[in-house]
C-alpha cells in the first residue's frame, strides 16, 4: 500500500508556508505601522491591508513550488533550500509591489513594511520549515510515517543499501525483509528478515511494505514482472538499482526510436541547449569579472615583474572537453629558478628530495614551501594567482564552473577520466569549494564525477556562491 506520509509533509509544508508568509507582513505592519510614531505615507486600514494579501499569497506559495520547494531533493538539502528560499522570497516581494501597480492599488502604508514583509517572510518561512523538519524526526522516532521497505536481491548493493537505512529515525524508512539475502553478507546488529523467495515474503510480511526496491534482475523475465504488477496492482512504490551502474548516471531520456521505447543514456546532463546557456554564461560573467579583476592583476603583474627575473604568468597544458589539452595561464608563483619544473625536479635541484616525498604525502602541499616567495604564498592563499585564467574562460578553453583542469599525467591514473572530459573543465568547482586539498585526489575526482552527472545551471550559481565565500574567508585554500 502507498505511502502517503511524503505528500501529508509538502501539504504540510504548503500550508505551513503561507501561515507564516501571512505572520510575516502581519509584524511588518505591527512594527512600521502600529509601534512606529513616524508618520505613515498611506492610511491602510489593517483588514484590508491583510485581505489583500491572502489573495495575493497564493502566487507566492506558486512561486516556490516552481523553484521546486516542495520537492523532497530540495528540501531535504538546507544549503539548496535556503538559497530557493532567498530567490523565492524575492520574486516574490516583487510580485506583490507589481500587483499593487498594475491594479493601481495601495496595499502597503510605508515602504519600510515592503522592506520587513520581504525580510520577516524569509526568516518566518526558513525558521517554520527547521521546525517542521524537527517535529517530522521526532515522528519518525516513534514509528509516525515510516516507510516500510523489502528489499529483493542479493548484491553487494543490497548490503550498501540495508546499511545506508539502518538509522530509521532519521531516513523515514525501516527495511521489513530482504527477499534471497543472505544474513552473513549483511551486518549481524541489524537482523533483518531474509525471505527465500518473492511469494514467501508477501505472505508473511503485515502489512504490505510502502516500497519494493530490486536490486538485482532474475534470469526469468516471468519472476521480474510478477514482482513489478504485484507492486503496481497493491499501489506499492517499486524501484530498480541496476547491476551496471554506470548506465543510469548523468542525463537519462526514455525515447521513442523506430517505433521502439529505448533508454537514452548520456555521460553528462549538460547537453543541447544546457551548454548554450551555460557557454552564454561564461561570456557574459566572465567578461564583467575580468573588468573589474583589470586593475588588481596589473598591479599583481608589476609586484611580480619587480621582484625578479622571470614572465609574469605560468603556463602550463591541461586538458578539458573531449581530452583537448590547452595552455592555462595563471600568475607565476614559484621562483625563477625553479619555474617549469616538476616539484620533484625542483627539490632535488634545492638540495632537499625528501620534501618531494612530503610533498605528495600531504597531498601536494607544503605549510612552507621553499619555492615560493611570501607574495606567491599570499597569491596562493588568496586564489588571486587563478585571476588570468579568465582569459582561459572567454577564450572558450575553461568554464567558470566545473571539473578542476588537470595535467594529462595526473588524469592518466584516474579510470573514469573520459566522464569527467565529457565537459569542459572549470575555473572552480564542486571540489575546490568542498575542501580543496583538505580532501584526496581520488575524493576530488569523485566530486568532479558528481558535478559531471548531475549538472544543473543552478548548481553552478551555488558553487560560485560558495567559491567567493571560500576565497573571502580561505576557508580550505593553501
Amino acid at each position: 500500500m502507498k505511502n502517503n506520509t511524503s505528500l501529508a509533509y509538502n501539504v504540510s509544508l504548503i500550508i505551513g508556508d503561507f501561515v507564516a508568509l501571512i505572520l510575516a507582513f502581519v509584524v511588518a505592519y505591527i512594527l512600521r505601522v502600529t509601534l512606529s510614531a513616524v508618520p505613515i505615507s498611506h492610511e491602510v486600514r489593517a483588514m484590508t491591508y491583510v485581505g489583500i494579501l491572502i489573495t495575493i499569497l497564493p502566487f507566492w506559495i506558486l512561486i516556490f513550488a516552481l523553484l521546486g520547494l516542495y520537492n523532497s531533493k530540495v528540501h531535504e538539502n538546507r544549503f539548496s533550500e535556503f538559497g530557493r528560499l532567498i530567490i523565492g522570497s524575492l520574486i516574490g516581494i516583487l510580485l506583490v509591489i507589481s500587483y499593487s501597480y498594475l491594479a493601481n492599488i495601495t496595499i502597503f502604508p510605508a515602504r519600510l513594511v515592503t522592506v520587513y514583509g520581504f525580510l520577516l517572510a524569509f526568516v518566518f518561512v526558513l525558521l517554520f520549515r527547521t521546525i517542521a523538519r524537527g517535529v517530522q524526526r521526532d515522528l519518525f522516532i516513534y514509528g509516525i510515517g515510516i516507510n516500510n521497505v523489502l528489499i529483493v536481491g542479493d548484491t553487494k548493493l543490497t548490503h550498501e543499501l540495508v546499511n545506508s537505512l539502518a538509522n530509521t529515525a532519521r531516513t523515514g524508512y525501516r527495511v521489513v525483509g530482504i527477499v534471497g539475502g543472505t544474513q552473513h553478507a549483511l551486518d549481524m546488529s541489524l537482523k533483518h528478515r531474509i525471505f527465500a523467495s518473492f511469494e514467501d515474503a508477501i505472505q508473511k510480511i503485515s502489512p504490505h511494505p510502502h516500497t519494493i526496491i530490486q536490486t538485482e534482475l532474475y534470469a526469468s523475465s516471468v519472476k521480474n514482472n510478477e514482482i513489478l504488477i504485484y507492486a503496481q496492482e497493491h499501489h506499492i512504490d517499486y524501484r530498480f538499482v541496476p547491476g551496471n551502474s554506470e548506465l543510469f548516471v548523468g542525463n537519462i531520456d526514455v525515447e521513442l526510436f523506430q517505433s521502439i521505447p529505448v533508454i537514452a543514456v548520456n555521460q553528462t546532463a549538460l547537453i543541447g541547449w544546457g551548454r548554450v546557456v551555460k557557454r552564454m554564461f561564461d561570456a557574459v560573467f566572465g567578461s564583467l569579472v575580468l573588468l573589474l579583476a583589470s586593475p588588481f592583476m596589473i598591479i599583481i603583474a608589476v609586484i611580480i615583474k619587480l621582484s625578479g627575473s622571470g614572465p609574469i604568468f605560468f603556463r602550463q597544458t591541461r586538458l578539458t572537453r573531449n581530452n583537448q589539452g590547452f595552455k592555462v595561464y595563471k600568475f607565476r608563483t614559484v621562483k625563477s629558478a625553479y619555474n617549469g619544473l616538476s616539484p620533484e625536479q625542483a627539490f632535488t635541484k634545492m638540495g632537499k628530495p625528501e620534501l618531494a616525498v612530503k610533498y605528495r604525502e600531504n597531498g601536494d602541499y607544503l605549510l612552507h614551501d621553499p619555492r615560493f616567495t611570501p607574495f606567491a604564498r599570499f597569491l596562493r592563499t588568496s586564489s588571486l594567482d587563478e585571476l588570468p585564467q579568465l582569459l582561459n574562460v572567454l577564450k572558450g578553453d575553461l568554464s567558470l564552473v566545473g571539473p578542476r583542469a588537470l595535467v594529462p599525467e595526473e588524469l592518466a591514473v584516474y579510470k573514469k577520466r573520459h566522464a569527467i572530459l565529457s565537459v569542459k573543465s572549470g575555473l572552480t568547482g564542486l571540489a575546490q569549494v568542498s575542501g580543496r586539498r583538505n580532501i584526496s585526489f581520488d575524493e576530488r575526482r569523485k566530486l568532479d564525477l558528481y558535478y559531471v552527472q548531475n549538472w544543473s545551471f543552478w548548481n553552478d550559481l551555488v558553487i560560485m556562491a560558495r567559491t567567493i565565500w571560500i576565497v573571502l574567508f580561505h576557508q580550505g585554500s593553501k
